[in-house]
C-alpha cells in the first residue's frame, strides 16, 4: 500500500502573484496542454507524409523575457513593425508557454511534384535556380537574407506548415487554453535560434487565465499594461506615504478612534 501512498498531497492554485509557487502549478498545466498542442502539430496532415515539422517549448521567467526583448529590439528596425511588435512583447510576458513551430523542408528538400505552386511556371525549376545547388541539392548553408523569409520556398511545405500551427491552436481550443499564433514571437524565436533547422516559422504563447491576455488590450499597450500600473501604483502609494501621511493622517500620534491624538 505505501505505493498508493504517495499519491497524497495538496496543491493550492491560484494566478496571483505571477510566478509565486501556486502560480507555477497553473502554469505547469498550461505546459502540459502546449505538449498536446505541440503532438497535434507533429501529427497534422502532410503532404505525401513526411515529416517535416519541428517544435521548441519555452517557458520560465527569464526565457519568457527574453524573447519580449528581442520582440522589442526587431520591433524599431521597421515603421510598419513597431506598434504591433511592442504590444505583442507584452503578451508574451504575460503569456504562460511559448511554443514555436517550423518546417524544416520548406527550402532544402521541396517536394519535387512541379506542381507550380510556388508561382514558377517551369514547376520546381522556379525554386533551383534561384538557390546554390549541386547535384541536384539545395546548399542552405548561406543563411544571409535582408527579408523576413528567404524566398521562394516550397509552397507545398508551407502549406503543410499551416495545417501544423493550426492543429496545434485547435487543440489549444479543445483544451481551453487561450493561444494565438504571432509572426513576431516566430521572428524573434528564429533570431534566438530556436527550430534551428527552419526558414519558416510561427510563435504560439499559450496562457490559462480569466482573461486572454491577446484581445482587448489597451492602445500602446507598451506603456499601459499590467506590470506596469502596477509598477505605477507602487510609485504613487510611496510617494503619497513621504508627501501626505502628515498633512492627512499621521499614524504615530493621532487616534482614529476617538479623534484626538493620543
Amino acid at each position: 500500500m505505501e505505493k498508493f501512498d504517495q499519491q497524497r498531497g495538496e496543491e493550492y492554485v491560484k494566478d496571483w502573484p505571477r510566478f509565486s509557487a501556486q502560480d507555477l502549478r497553473r502554469r505547469e498545466a498550461t505546459i502540459q496542454a502546449a505538449r498536446l498542442c505541440m503532438n497535434a502539430a507533429l501529427t497534422a496532415p502532410m503532404a505525401g507524409g513526411v515529416p517535416q515539422i519541428e517544435a521548441h517549448l519555452v517557458y520560465g521567467q527569464e526565457e519568457l523575457e527574453k524573447v519580449a526583448r528581442r520582440m522589442e529590439s526587431l520591433a524599431y528596425l521597421n515603421d510598419k513593425w513597431t506598434k504591433r511588435f511592442l504590444s505583442e512583447a507584452v503578451m508574451v510576458r504575460e503569456s504562460d508557454v511559448i511554443l514555436f513551430l517550423g518546417n524544416y523542408r520548406a527550402i532544402e528538400t521541396p517536394l519535387d511534384a512541379n506542381c507550380g505552386m510556388c508561382g514558377g511556371p517551369q514547376g520546381c525549376a522556379f525554386m533551383y535556380t534561384r538557390r546554390k545547388t549541386k547535384m541536384g541539392l539545395i546548399d542552405i548553408t548561406d543563411r544571409r537574407s535582408e527579408t523576413i523569409l528567404d524566398g521562394p520556398m516550397c509552397a507545398v511545405r508551407v502549406d503543410d506548415f499551416g495545417y501544423a500551427w493550426a492543429s496545434a491552436v485547435w487543440m489549444a481550443q479543445t483544451l481551453l487554453v487561450d493561444a494565438r499564433p504571432f509572426m513576431s514571437v516566430g521572428l524573434a524565436g528564429q533570431k534566438l535560434g530556436y527550430c534551428p533547422d527552419s526558414p519558416i516559422m510561427v510563435g504560439i504563447p499559450m496562457a490559462t487565465l480569466s482573461k486572454s491576455p491577446y484581445q482587448d488590450i489597451n492602445l500602446d499597450y507598451h506603456l499601459i499594461n499590467m506590470d506596469k500600473m502596477i509598477d505605477n501604483t507602487r510609485k504613487n502609494f510611496v510617494v503619497n506615504r513621504q508627501t501626505a501621511s502628515g498633512i492627512n493622517f499621521d499614524y504615530r500620534t493621532q487616534d482614529p478612534r476617538s479623534g484626538e491624538e493620543a
